[in-house]
């Protein structure tokens, strides 16, 4: 009898055990709070570019040191060319997951590695004119119209807690492997939100402004 209580006492106690373990760990992995910010160097380069408009909101929700990520733009160029003019216009977005590289820090600053898979929805125009000896000038007008780019991305950055709920950071961005397909009527120029379509790897920075908001202490 006393090797049968002895043994359901240990039974219990590694029962109650397992299930504070598990409530430890599902409370470890329960997000603490939502960062929504924007991208400082679209603002600047709207002002200081008159070939590009552009904006850009971020989101990050964290679970333990894994960090689920949602991006989400407008992008539009406007270039002048010897004989004519490009321009593109459409929205963006990147979905993908963080690793914070430090696991202990109370304030939750971080140092990442990441991967992000992108798509745009854009179209494109060129117009230029030519010159022919029978016809004389000639306008010409041509559109990729309802286009879908896809790419990756391998991501690296900062983010630090600069004051309260104020969080500053960047993001560096290794794009690769782009796609595209539409209605087209020229070769796609350039993908909003990745940049030009003939390279099949292309750099991106992101310098980031961001406010928390928190759902518990973690």
């Amino acid at each position: 009898m006393k090797s049968i209580f002895n043994i359901l006492l240990v039974v219990v106690l590694s029962t109650n055990a397992m299930a504070q373990s598990v409530d430890s760990l599902k409370n470890k992995f329960l997000p603490t709070g939502l960062r929504v910010g924007t991208d400082a160097f679209s603002i600047i380069r709207n002002f200081a570019s008159e070939k590009f408009d552009g904006w850009e909101v971020n989101a990050d929700v964290d679970f333990y040191n894994y960090y689920l990520v949602v991006d989400y733009g407008s992008w539009a160029r406007h270039l002048t060319l010897p004989t004519g003019n490009y321009e593109n216009s459409g929205n963006y977005f990147r979905a993908g997951v963080d690793i914070n590289l430090l696991k202990k820090d109370p304030d939750r600053n971080m140092v990442f590695l990441g991967f992000r898979y992108g798509q745009s929805a854009f179209q494109e125009q060129l117009s230029y004119v030519s010159t022919d000896v029978n016809y004389g000038t000639l306008q010409h007008e041509l559109t990729n119209s309802n286009m879908i780019g896809r790419w990756g991305e391998l991501t690296t950055g900062l983010r630090v807690k600069v004051w309260k709920g104020f969080w500053m950071g960047y993001t560096i961005r290794l794009k690769f492997r782009p796609k595209t397909k539409g209605e087209t009527e020229l070769i796609p120029y350039d993908i909003p939100g990745y940049g030009l379509a003939e390279s099949n790897v292309y750099w991106g920075f992101n310098y980031q402004l961001f406010w928390r908001i928190p759902f518990r202490k973690g």
